[in-house]
């Protein structure tokens, strides 16, 4: 009788195990095809990333941290041209796509429909956790992505104003275009439903960025 027992209790915790395993497995699996998100969080300094190199970093480390840091992650962010250094356009850095977010909806299966006709809104626009990230309407309007980039996903030639944020490396004073990932907002469309250029922040700290309805949060690519 305890012999019964015994194989029965171990077959109960393999078949336990085993669920659990295949649990896990069905969860991380997205994961590692996911090849778009919007950040979770800011790396804590509003506007400044320490660049287009430290932006990508910020990806990278999102990526790790759900599995998925297999891929060259990119951030979705332009900037403008200083003396000596040509502008760098978002579309340019990103890859070919297709993009798929964590579930595995597609985004866009290039970057032509990527800059037309994408299937960015905010059922699909989710963080690396695939979480939404609150928008018009919620307790907290997060909608505000930032991207200093044009309609095209090309970086603004307007050297008058700032658009990227010193070309992200300012937290104080300064600037940067946002895209709404909820394709709403309360100013003219079609540039309140633009997913990549909206309008221009405040400011460049995160108390700014949060006054026109952002956490200072960015979308990231896989480009390849």
């Amino acid at each position: 009788m305890k012999r019964r027992y015994t194989l029965f209790l171990a077959s109960t915790i393999a078949a336990a195990a085993l669920l659990a395993a295949c649990a896990m497995g069905g969860s991380s699996a997205p994961r590692n095809k996911m090849s778009f998100f919007i950040t979770s969080a800011n790396p804590g300094k509003g506007g400044d990333f320490g660049g287009l190199a430290g932006a990508d970093r910020h990806c990278q480390s999102l990526a790790e941290s759900v599995g998925a840091g297999g891929r060259t992650w990119r951030a979705y962010l332009s900037t403008t041209a200083t003396a000596g250094t040509p502008a760098v356009n978002a579309r340019d850095r990103i890859g070919n796509g297709p993009w798929v977010n964590v579930k595995g909806v597609t985004i866009a299966n290039n970057l032509e429909e990527l800059h037309g006709t994408n299937n960015i809104d905010k059922q699909t626009g989710l963080t690396e956790k695939g979480e939404i990230v609150s928008a018009s309407g919620d307790p907290v309007n997060n909608h505000d992505i930032l991207t200093g980039s044009m309609p095209d996903g090309r970086a603004s030639t307007d050297i008058s104003k700032d658009t990227t944020c010193g070309n992200w490396t300012q937290s104080g004073e300064g600037s940067a275009i946002v895209g709404h990932h909820n394709r709403m907002g309360t100013n003219a469309p079609p540039a309140s439903m633009s997913w990549n250029s909206s309008h221009a922040t405040r400011g460049c700290s995160l108390e700014a960025l949060r006054s026109t309805g952002g956490a200072g949060l960015m979308y990231c690519f896989a480009a390849n």
